[in-house]
């Protein structure tokens, strides 16, 4: 009998491009600017990014383009989120039997928890350069800071497998 044998290795490869969008519009503002700035069409997609975190299950919001002729994917996810959690009060006072809402901030990659949204550009065989989507997203009047990031060096990378 034959025994085959997966490497780790194999399953390792980063395929896609990445920049960080550091802004105070909304998903959708953004994803209509973007429009605006480059050739794509973002459009909202039903399924969200779900995470399991701590806290529970976080959900981020998530914008997809697919040009048919490269096939190329497009997506702007969102990197910051509100997590609302229910807890019984456990004090002796006047509201004994009182439940609370706390809202707690849970984040799609972690380790840059600055980060507004993420770009991520699937199947980019080279021909796009980054700097230059980089320098148009710049000229867009509400995003603070963009700016290329190395998928490699990010811990929670599994987060962006969807």
């Amino acid at each position: 009998m034959a025994v085959l044998r997966l490497h780790l290795e194999e399953f390792d490869e980063v395929d896609y491009e990445l920049i960080a969008i550091h802004s105070s519009l909304d998903d959708f503002r953004l994803a209509y600017f973007i429009n605006q700035k480059l050739p794509i069409v973002l459009s909202r997609n039903k399924d969200e990014v779900a995470v399991t975190v701590k806290e529970g299950d976080a959900f981020f919001s998530k914008y997809t383009f697919e040009e048919e002729n490269t096939d190329r994917l497009w997506s702007l996810i969102q990197n910051k989120n509100d997590i609302f959690l229910t807890q019984k009060n456990a004090k002796q006072n006047l509201f004994l039997n009182s439940i609370d809402v706390i809202s707690r901030k849970v984040f799609l990659i972690s380790e840059h928890k600055k980060v507004d949204f993420f770009l991520k550009i699937e199947n980019n065989c080279a021909e796009l350069q980054v700097e230059e989507i980089v320098d148009q997203l710049k000229q867009i009047e509400r995003i603070s800071a963009v700016y290329s990031l190395i998928p490699e060096n990010i811990k929670s990378k599994n987060n962006l497998i969807f």
